[in-house]
């Protein structure tokens, strides 16, 4: 094969590298990655050569552009080169405190209250993330329509009853938002009753509620005239975990006020005896 190759443009090598070699004599070439662009062009235009005269010249100056002179059917652009993409930002993984505020059994049948406390995001990738994670956790908060609209805030949920299944509780399901100003003082008190089992029952006999932490004493008054009174736990809930993962201490059988990591309130729950229900809770001392 002959070394002087002729295109069908009618060029061939030497005239190609001739006409290169006049068009470089004429320019300054500076200091730039220029050559791997160079070669990603000539990949990309393998296809149908562009004979024409086609310099690449160096810019000066602190931007590092190429200026590309001469392209067929164009004017005069610059081209900046490319750039490396941003490390993409690694999966968040968001969990919530989870704490078993009370435990217990009733007609035989084992019933329990756990508390999901989740952290407050910072910005939306964080709550895309936090929404995404309280969906597997079965926490669907209510009042928020975007994922801006959990910045800066922490939910909760409260999911009690008869067990069902490892995560399924049969009473109540209830949740809330808190930011950091949220805190509550003196008597301040806020509860939910419902039944310990929606399908069997009918009377609010469950009932779980938060006060301030600086509550000592809490009295659930029934429809009988009888009442439950829960002192202040002795000690925090430990960071023991029960068979579901969640944490808690063998003293959960027994009805307390008692505290959760990331949450601003003190909890309490307690159930009314069968044949009577709900009445009225308020802290005592």
């Amino acid at each position: 094969m002959s070394a002087e190759r002729e295109f069908e443009h009618g060029m061939t090598d030497r005239d190609i590298t001739q006409l290169l070699a006049d068009a470089a004599s004429e320019v300054e070439i500076g200091i730039a990655p220029t050559q791997a662009l160079i070669r990603g062009g000539r990949r990309r235009r393998a296809r149908r050569w562009a004979i024409a005269a086609v310099t690449a010249v160096v810019v000066a100056g602190s931007t590092g552009a190429l200026a590309v002179t001469g392209l067929p059917g164009g004017e005069d652009r610059e081209v900046t080169p490319a750039t490396q993409p941003p490390t993409p930002r690694p999966p968040l993984v968001v969990e919530p405190e989870q704490t078993t505020l009370a435990t217990g059994t009733d007609g035989g049948r084992p019933w329990k209250v756990v508390l999901n406390v989740w952290p407050a995001p910072k910005d939306e990738l964080e709550a895309v993330a936090t929404l995404e994670a309280m969906a597997e956790f079965g926490d669907f908060p209510g009042d928020i329509r975007r994922p801006e609209d959990l910045i800066g805030k922490s939910a909760y949920f409260l999911h009690g009853g008869i067990e069902k299944t490892d995560r399924a509780l049969a009473g109540i399901t209830a949740g809330g938002l808190t930011t950091e100003a949220d805190r509550m003082s003196g008597t301040d008190l806020e509860s939910v009753a419902a039944p310990l089992d929606r399908e069997t029952e009918h009377r609010r006999r469950l009932v779980i509620g938060h006060v301030a932490k600086t509550a000592q004493e809490v009295t659930c008054t029934w429809k009988d005239g009888s009442s439950t009174v829960l002192p202040k736990a002795v000690a925090h809930v430990t960071g023991e975990h029960d068979i579901n993962g969640t944490r808690g201490t063998a003293e959960t059988d027994v009805p307390a006020i008692r505290t959760a990591d990331g949450s601003p309130y003190s909890w309490f729950v307690c159930l009314a005896p069968q044949g009577t229900a709900y009445k009225s809770a308020k802290v005592t001392k």
